[in-house]
């Protein structure tokens, strides 16, 4: 069958538009009408029909439009009751004449919107200034670098080439294409002009090479920032660079060296121009990655307590297959460490000739001398990270083997073993900063105050449950071991003592000890005492390891438990899937050093946070992310897909991993078997209320499979995502980066004020005062610590006020820029400055320094709508400024009132007991005392400081 023409020049554009299509036109009274839209033959005029209108009346000059947009971008989109179920991707607005009037259409597609867009502005463009790359799309710079190209292939200087070169010189281009794709092309190009040749001539090479390799989207992207040309100048991409992709300090000479690196022809590599393949190689390379190269190297404070980081895990290190069957293999120590893992577990039982062995003691076949495990890990323990290893040793030895254990680590590790005894005089672990390079062993130890040679211990936790599962006796006294002194003394920093409750957690357990949680033990706590969990793990290293029924080494969701500050949830490293892409993903963030600071509410001392929150946690400022899922590249066939030719149906899931309140998943249209590049162009919202611990799924999916519908995965942190256009490396099913299979999105992230659930309509709009909402301050029912709260509330509804009166500003000069809520006043100003010209070319306005800020003066009359922008523009300079002259003295306020209410934080329980208040009431009492103390702390930061930081 033959491939339908790409879109690969303003041409292509034109001619469509001159065939014509159907178009919605929308009218501000919600009414909705389909009309036939064509382009004039001579240019000049975009016609509709039917119409009540005279025929001559039915149609718009080209040379009265001012300005096309695309997206729901004018007050009838706006105001129009359908607006919500009209594709954001699908809209375009046509404004012209003097007062900026609208000519508001729906396309069939994303894709007819963009041919549309692209070519009026082409049009516009034209009529407004002579272009120089005008006629048809032979005349542009990839032309005259194709033919270039196949002039110097071309040997014997006739001008045509076998096709069988042709096809190895395409490829050489583009490596992803396909041979048959190629030779396809070829035909149906040699049949549209009646030839039955395998030669090829340059024209023809041409013609094939643009409609293989052209990315529409590419395209239509390139027009639009390239301002209607075929090619990007410095200038351009600077522009590109600062407006969309939030590069800061670009520089033209910065811009000149990427167009000398990714530029193909030498053309355009001298002259300084980027042309649509050199664009397209440009944001394929790893410089448009969506992950943010800052966050490729450590960046977060390595100097807080242990305890305040999450930690790259692994359970039961030394399997490679099932729980049950599964024999020891020295690999999954070499994967692990390989892969940054930080903690990593030693089951040791006794072994012949007096050498201890480490083995799944479900299947003894294949045991793995201690000894050279030891070695391997010595070898790699900080291949991947400087910061400390945990080894959780699970200890099955006599203690004559024990000594041998103990022997072989301290040769082995030497120095790098950490063995010195905790300071009772400190209140928290060291940081990983101080205990770089070191090992340090968990396990069980002996009472330090009795001076024995060896004793008994009970046996370690998991061991202990799995006992009790096994034997169906949940009473039975835990087992007791005998442990040496000797390996005791080893365990310094991670003590592992028994769970009882958390109070007495709280009163009796010291900072160094850590307590293991089964699966189900800690869901049960998480759901039963949140607050409780996120304070224990404040101070306390808590592990999580996966449920014994567990048998084929699934893996539980990490998220469950990270969300309770749990340091050490165990994966079973050896079965991919999505809960292992949850893990590994999280951790490539912070250098990939398997060290994740954990957000500030969940580490200061007096905080309130809880994991169940049904909506905005207290104090942190939710922001909105876009996504617009735009295509996607060379998607393989699924692996487990059987008895199904090469033709897939292609979609994508984007899943959100956080607190529960983020949780949501979405996804679009399927594209019908489309491989190569399909084309979604969908955008997405969603709202982030504590984006520190969000994560984004990215799935691709087949929706015509048998047996199997996995393509491919990305997942990344939230806090690591990169703004503008992104290509997605995609992930195969256990993990692997596939060579060119990319998915090419949109990404933008805004604030958002208020609460709520995700509106239908924009997540961004403005909030009248009478909406807003306000965070309450909660009474604790001790008055002295009351009275002092009650002085923020003003305060808080002052910064509240500042931060939503400022966004709404910005928001008025979006709309009235045409500009979708995701813009940045780059954009604007960039926006604002074109329409702010006289017909010749003059300015209309002048830029003022009045106090430092910069407002703009009406040079002579403007229209109605210039008038309406400049005052919205007016409005945004005042509340910035009034905003930066008042921040200081509210922000001055509320750390007033924080500082006054920490005063009496150890004081608490005295005040509680004078008051009458006990138990429940107590605790409710402390609590509400750590959720306003919580609110002062991030609001003073957020509701004040942050606008300013837009601005």
């Amino acid at each position: 069958m033959p491939s339908e023409k790409k879109i690969s020049s303003a041409s292509d554009c034109i001619s469509f538009m001159q065939a014509g299509c159907e178009l919605k036109k929308v009218r501000p009274n919600s009414r909705i009408y389909n009309r036939f839209f064509t382009l004039d033959p001579d240019l000049q005029a975009l016609r509709w029909e039917p119409s009540k209108k005279d025929l001559d009346k039915a149609k718009l000059d080209i040379s009265a439009i001012k300005e096309i947009r695309l997206g729901k971008n004018t007050e009838t989109f706006r105001n129009n009751g359908l607006a919500d179920q009209i594709s954001e991707d699908c809209a375009l607005s046509v404004i012209h004449g003097e007062n900026y009037e609208s000519l508001d259409l729906v396309a069939n597609s994303a894709d007819v919107a963009n041919i549309w867009v692209s070519g009026l502005r082409y049009l516009v463009s034209r009529s407004k200034q002579p272009l120089d790359l005008m006629e048809g799309s032979h005349n542009t710079p990839r032309f005259a670098w194709l033919k270039t190209v196949f002039e110097a292939a071309d040997v014997d200087g006739n001008g045509i080439m076998l096709e069988d070169m042709s096809v190895e010189l395409i490829k050489k281009l583009n490596p992803t294409l396909k041979e048959s794709k190629i030779r396809l092309k070829f035909k149906e190009i040699q049949k549209s002009k009646e030839k039955l040749t395998t030669r090829v001539t340059k024209e023809e090479f041409c013609e094939a090479f643009s409609e293989l390799c052209t990315r529409p989207e590419v395209y239509f992207l390139l027009v639009q920032i390239s301002k209607n040309k075929e090619y990007l100048d410095a200038n351009d991409l600077m522009l590109f660079l600062e407006a969309e992709q939030g590069v800061t300090h670009i520089t033209e000479e910065m811009c000149l060296d990427i167009i000398r690196r990714y530029e193909l022809s030498q053309e355009g590599q001298l002259k300084g121009f980027l042309a649509i393949d050199g664009f397209t190689q440009y944001l394929l390379s790893p410089e448009c990655d969506i992950f943010d190269p800052e966050h490729k190297k450590v960046v977060q404070d390595m100097t807080q307590p242990l305890s305040h980081y999450y930690i790259n895990a692994s359970h039961n290190t030394y399997l490679i297959e099932d729980q049950l069957r599964g024999p020891a293999d020295i690999n999954g120590y070499v994967r692990a460490l390989k892969m940054n893992c930080r903690s990593i577990e030693l089951d040791v039982c006794d072994g012949p000739d007096n050498e201890p062995i480490i083995c799944n003691r479900n299947n003894m076949t294949s045991p793995l001398a201690f000894r050279n495990v030891i070695e391997v890990i010595n070898k790699l323990a900080f291949f991947a990270s400087e910061y400390p290893l945990i080894l959780c040793l699970g200890n099955h030895c006599s203690v004559q083997q024990q000594k041998v254990m103990v022997q072989h680590m301290k040769r082995i590790f030497g120095n790098k073993l950490y063995t010195e005894a905790p300071l009772p005089s400190e209140a928290y672990l060291p940081s990983p900063e101080k205990l770089k390079m070191k090992i340090i062993v968990k396990g069980k130890k002996l009472p330090c105050d009795q001076d024995i040679l060896e004793g008994e211990v009970t046996d370690e936790d998991e061991e202990a449950e799995i006992s009790r599962r096994l034997s169906e006796d949940f009473s039975r006294e835990p087992k007791l071991i005998w442990l040496c002194r000797e390996l005791s003394d080893l365990v310094s920093l991670c003590k592992s003592v028994q769970y009882k409750d958390f109070e007495t957690s709280m009163k009796s357990q010291n900072y160094w000890e850590i307590c293991s949680f089964s699966e189900a033990e800690a869901n049960r706590i998480a759901n039963e005492y949140p607050e409780d969990f996120v304070n224990y793990n404040k101070k306390f290293l808590s592990r999580v390891y996966p449920s014994a029924m567990r048998i084929d080494s699934s893996n539980l969701n990490p998220q469950d438990f990270w969300n309770c500050g749990c340091q050490i949830v165990a994966m079973n490293y050896q079965t991919p899937g999505p809960m292992m892409d949850l893990h590994t993903g999280w951790f490539l963030q912070n250098g990939g050093c398997g060290y994740v600071l954990r957000p500030s509410v969940m580490r200061d001392e007096v905080s309130y946070f809880s994991a169940n929150t049904k909506g905005i946690v207290p104090g942190v400022s939710p922001q909105v992310l876009h996504i617009k899922i735009i295509s996607g590249q060379n998607f393989p066939k699924p692996k487990g897909a059987c008895a199904k030719g090469d033709v897939i149906d292609p979609y994508v899931c984007i899943e959100i991993h956080g607190i529960p309140a983020d949780c949501t998943e979405q996804r679009t249209k399927t594209v019908q078997q489309n491989s190569d590049n399909p084309i979604f162009d969908e955008s997405f919202e969603f709202q982030i209320n504590l984006p520190e611990l969000a994560m984004i799924r990215f799935v691709v999916l087949d929706d015509d499979y048998i047996g199997d519908e996995f393509i491919g995965q990305y997942t990344i942190p939230l806090e690591c995502l990169q703004p503008g256009y992104r290509h997605i490396p995609l992930r195969s099913f256990v993990g692997d980066i596939m060579e060119h299979v990319t998915l090419f999105v949109h990404i933008a992230i805004t604030n958002r004020s208020g609460g709520g659930k995700a509106q239908k309509r924009s997540l961004s709009v403005r909030i009248g005062k009478k909406a807003r909402e306000y965070t309450m301050l909660r009474n604790t029912g001790l008055k002295t610590i009351d009275d002092i709260f009650k002085l923020a509330v003003h305060p808080l509804r002052e910064a509240t006020d500042m931060r939503e009166n400022m966004q709404n500003a910005m928001v008025s000069v979006k709309e009235l820029c045409g500009l979708p809520p995701i813009a940045s006043l780059k954009q604007c100003i960039l926006t604002l400055s074109s329409r702010l010209v006289s017909a010749d070319n003059l300015p209309s306005v002048t830029l003022c320094m009045k106090d430092a800020f910069p407002y703009l003066e009406p040079l002579g009359t403007l229209p109605d709508v210039q008038k309406k922008v400049l005052a919205a523009y007016d409005l945004m300079i005042q509340e910035s400024k009034f905003l930066i002259e008042t921040a200081d003295i509210t922000h001055d306020k509320i750390v007033q009132c924080q500082k006054a209410g920490m005063e009496f934080h150890e004081e608490l329980h005295n005040l509680g007991t004078k008051e009458g208040l006990k138990g429940r009431k107590l605790s409710k009492a402390i609590e509400s005392f750590a959720w306003n103390i919580t609110v002062l702390k991030v609001s003073r930061e957020s509701a004040v400081l942050c606008p300013r930081l837009t601005l």
